[in-house]
């Protein structure tokens, strides 16, 4: 009988706990498990947020506020969808919600009517070159190109480059990104076909080999970030 009291009193270890189990721990007031989840969605939250806004020290704001707010929020939470879903709304509510008020415009992630599709040409001719070991040109190129393609992603128009980022960055499913952006499915795939095949026009063979790199997260952002939604906490 006291076994079975002392495991149901004991904690799961955050850095094992599924995204649920972190979301009750969480609502449940432990610190600790809120740095965890905060480490763990970091970089793809980072991301949406820089996608939609375009500036490195903006879309940490937001996503400090956006933790903030999901903290308060976090007994809400019944996993009807994953949790990276249920964070990603609410960054990209908040970022949308601030360019909403420096732009001063309403419509902010606009339906592109009538976006034709784009083909996908197939290229298994780089497969083996994408393969091979990186020289130091290799590298050097690579990260040139990743510029290149963090600059043409900015360029894209608002709705475009927030769909590429959530479907080709952050792996989303059509649906889980139409569901975020509350916008059709077949919205979500003519915008993201449309936004690659620009990004393609423009970069051509560097597109592949820059994007899993585009946007990288690095330590010293996630701890700014952590600490700083933590300090704020106290």
């Amino acid at each position: 009988m006291k076994e079975a009291s002392m495991k149901a009193h004991s904690k799961p270890d955050p850095l094992q706990a599924t995204d649920l189990d972190l979301a009750s721990m969480v609502a449940a007031g432990d610190p600790g498990a809120f740095e965890v989840l905060m480490r763990r969605h970091n970089g793809a939250l980072y991301r949406t947020a820089r996608s939609i806004l375009r500036d490195d020290a903006e879309a940490e704001d937001v996503v400090q506020e956006s933790y903030l707010l999901a903290y308060r929020k976090m007994a809400s939470f019944r996993g009807d969808a994953s949790l990276s879903t249920w964070l990603t709304r609410i960054v990209v509510n908040e970022a949308t919600g601030r360019l909403r008020k420096t732009r001063r415009r309403a419509d902010i992630i606009e339906l592109v009517p009538g976006a034709a599709d784009v083909e996908l040409e197939e290229e298994d001719a780089m497969s083996s070159e994408r393969n091979a070991p990186e020289t130091p040109d290799d590298a050097a190129l690579r990260a040139e190109a990743r510029r290149l393609i963090e600059a043409r992603i900015d360029a894209l128009p608002d709705s475009l480059r927030t769909v590429f980022m959530l479907r080709a960055v952050e792996d989303l499913s059509v649906q889980e990104t139409a569901a975020i952006l509350g916008i059709p499915e077949a919205t979500v795939r003519s915008q993201y076909f449309r936004a690659r095949g620009l990004l393609r026009e423009a970069l051509a063979r560097d597109f592949d080999r820059a994007v899993d790199s585009a946007f990288s997260f690095d330590g010293e952002r996630c701890d700014r970030i952590v600490a700083a939604v933590l300090g704020r906490l106290q």
